[in-house]
């Protein structure tokens, strides 16, 4: 049983005790109302004060039974709170709470379905660059690795094929969701269920098998990634310097998949640092790569206080609209 549960139980048999005690006041002695809750929480608290009114030999009868009855209820509750404060359930409850409250406040952030190893490379980018988002796991054991982001983190242990978990994470109100479970049958459901309440937000998701890709985009996802394709061009990318556009491209080439596009730096961006053109947020095109006009060599990961040259080719995976959008900043300034 969680702690929020023992709680409510302790909650709910103390009021029974008080509830049953003003009711047989009332019944055996024939007091008002409040007399009889009076003297059943005195006697219940054992305070020693006087009876209310003089008590018949039933009256006694049952108030003898009613302290036996309200101690042990409440030696319990007591035990049970202590054992809580002693264990830190109490302060993990009261943060479990604190944390809920945040993420029914969440709008235009980002859900990211997968606690595992390549969702919390997610959360990591995503706190790194301060942007709201709220995780989802369903694997408690995961917990402790969530905690550990940082103290900004906020996840929810449950289902993120579940339509009523994905509400409890606000995807009505969310900007885009990253579907990286460990099963493809996983983020398909999650993908399907985050359409259904959201239709008009962004979603990625990752593909484990080669075949997945297709199937997912035909679902709906807004694009599809796939970790051993990812691995295998920063593999590549260490070696494949000349034709590094061909490769990744042929790499990536599929139905309906992004592809790796490059487009020239304009006169009008010259001096300018490529982090001030804001263009993931912009278009949604990750740089990855430059080439420099000068020199024809290619710089990987570019750093965003890098200054702009006319003629440096910025390479990212982009489909068509992202592309087009993402010429019109750079070419255009």
């Amino acid at each position: 049983m969680s702690p929020h549960d023992r709680l409510w139980q302790i909650f709910i048999l103390l009021a029974g005790v008080i509830a049953f005690g003003t009711v047989g006041y009332q019944l055996i002695e024939g007091w008002v109302f409040f007399d009889a809750l009076y003297m059943t929480v005195i006697t219940v608290a054992s305070v020693g004060f006087q009876e209310v009114h003089p008590l018949s030999t039933a009256g006694r009868t049952f108030t003898i039974g009613l302290i036996i009855v309200g101690l042990g209820v409440v030696a319990y509750g007591l035990g049970t709170i202590t054992a809580f404060w002693v264990e830190g359930d109490l302060s993990h409850l009261w943060e479990k709470r604190t944390m809920e409250r945040q993420i029914a406040a969440l709008r235009d952030h980002i859900v990211v379905c997968g606690g595992g190893e390549t969702g919390r490379h997610v959360a990591r980018e995503l706190l790194r660059t301060q942007r709201p988002f709220v995780c989802i796991e369903v694997n408690p054991a995961q917990e402790d690795a969530l905690s550990r982001l940082g103290s900004g983190i906020l996840y929810i242990l449950g289902d993120a094929t579940s339509s009523e978990v994905l509400r409890q994470a606000r995807v009505e109100t969310a900007r885009g969701m990253v579907a990286c479970m460990a099963n493809d049958k996983d983020n398909l459901f999650a993908l399907l269920s985050a359409r259904e309440l959201n239709p008009a937000m962004r979603i990625v998701t990752r593909a484990v098998s080669d075949d997945a890709g297709p199937k997912l985009l035909k679902a709906g996802a807004d694009a599809v990634v796939s970790v051993p394709t990812i691995g295998a061009l920063r593999l590549a990318s260490a070696m494949v310097r000349p034709n590094v556009v061909d490769f990744l491209d042929a790499m990536l080439r599929e139905p309906g998949a992004m592809r790796v596009q490059e487009v020239t730096v304009g006169l009008g961006l010259a001096g300018q640092p490529l982090g001030a053109l804001k263009l993931q947020e912009r278009t949604g095109v990750i740089v990855f790569a430059l080439r420099d006009a000068a020199t024809h060599r290619h710089v990987f990961n570019p750093a965003a206080e890098r200054p702009l040259a006319p003629g440096d080719v910025l390479m990212g995976c982009a489909d068509a609209e992202q592309f087009a959008a993402l010429a019109r900043i750079v070419t255009e300034g």
